[in-house]
């Protein structure tokens, strides 16, 4: 009789566990649907998009689905994987779509020639804010639109530069 009661015991705590793992479970999957599939946070750092972003990193908030829709256009900040190297992430702001005539400095450093080029179907132009620092499209061309990763939403960090990116 005594066995009994033990078992009873022991199944309401194996009871209890799972239903609190499952709990759990449910929050991870939630979580990585969120941070894959939604928005997130994302450190980015560089002199490419000074002044827009700093130089010693901002936190800003990503969201992917303008880019799994297709609504990203002139202006956006974005974050793209490298055409270089593919295991980075650089963030850009979009200046001309597919179909756009861009007119872009060559070497700004050095001479003040430029070079105009169509930029082809399925693909964006995308450059730097900072056109002295930055490696971007001048240098590597035009960018596949299914190398863009997401759209910069806004800034979250450092607090007194919160707010809605221009």
């Amino acid at each position: 009789m005594r066995l009994l009661g033990y078992l009873g015991q022991w199944r309401n705590v194996a009871k209890e566990a799972v239903d609190r793992s499952m709990i759990v479970a449910k929050f991870l999957c939630l979580l990585h649907v969120t941070n894959n599939y939604l928005c997130s946070p994302t450190l980015v750092y560089g002199p490419s998009m000074l002044p827009t972003l700093n130089l010693t990193g901002d936190v800003v908030l990503a969201e992917y689905l303008s880019t799994r829709f297709g609504k990203v256009g002139l202006g956006d900040v974005i974050l793209v994987r490298s055409p270089e190297n593919p295991t980075r992430i650089v963030t850009k702001r979009i200046v001309g779509m597919e179909g756009d005539t861009v007119t872009f400095l060559v070497d700004p450093m050095n001479s003040d020639r430029s070079h105009i080029l169509v930029v082809p179907k399925g693909h964006v132009w995308i450059q730097g804010d900072n056109i002295y620092a930055s490696k971007d499209s001048r240098h590597f061309g035009p960018v596949p639109y299914g190398l863009i990763q997401g759209k910069v939403c806004c800034r979250v960090w450092p607090p007194d530069g919160f707010g809605l990116l221009a």
